[in-house]
């Protein structure tokens, strides 16, 4: 995959990049996708990338009502979720939309958890049929948190690999495209973030100094 070229800013610390893989089994494709992005994505940013895979936390995610009963290694992938500096999310199509599983994680996501965090939306399915998914399911979804969905988001279908590889040219060049258009919304949620956070700092010192 040829990456791109746009240049990094220097960075105190590298992007904490967080991917959600929301197949529930493996081998898949999706996970494979996940790997292309997140491969694109370190040869054009500083990042420190992190996986969560609803395969492996499906079982003791699924019999949770609240968070409240999710095991600490489980609860631990949710915080790493409303941490990130950006997001990676990738679901299968499964019956025109994302399995029940995959939803069951976000609803347990903080409601304002992810206000203002970049999000690079993803999806397979079995052909060009479902690439809508995109846009109907994820991104309304994603909405609700208002979370920054890059503009544009990556789907592959199954002719577009080779036992579990990324054979297709279209699609490798479409995933560089997005993430070379997602760079600058990506650092500039960043930029936007440290200043209020600088802010509320100041804020918060003027006022205990005058109390």
């Amino acid at each position: 995959m040829t990456s791109s070229s746009v240049p990094a800013p220097p960075r105190s610390a590298p992007l904490s990049v967080v991917a959600v893989v929301g197949s529930t089994h493996r081998p898949s494709k999706t996970a494979v996708l996940v790997e292309a992005i997140l491969d694109e994505l370190a040869a054009v940013l500083p990042v420190d990338t992190h996986v969560v895979r609803l395969e492996e936390i499906g079982p003791q995610l699924a019999g949770a009502l609240h968070r409240g009963q999710l095991p600490a290694a489980v609860e631990s992938e949710l915080t790493r979720i409303e941490h990130a500096d950006l997001l990676v999310v990738a679901t299968p199509v499964y019956r025109a939309s994302f399995t029940g599983l995959f939803k069951h994680l976000f609803d347990l996501i903080g409601q304002y958890a992810l206000v203002d965090t970049p999000v690079l939306l993803a999806a397979t399915g079995g052909s060009e049929r479902h690439a809508l998914i995109l846009e109907h399911q994820l991104r309304p979804l994603f909405a609700f948190f208002q979370a920054l969905t890059l503009h544009l988001g990556v789907y592959a279908h199954d002719g577009d690999f080779t036992d579990y590889r990324v054979t297709s040219p279209l699609l490798a060049e479409r995933i560089t495209t997005v993430v070379r258009r997602g760079v600058p919304l990506i650092l500039g949620a960043q930029t936007e973030k440290r200043r209020l956070d600088h802010e509320l700092a100041t804020t918060g010192s003027t006022v205990a100094a005058g109390l």
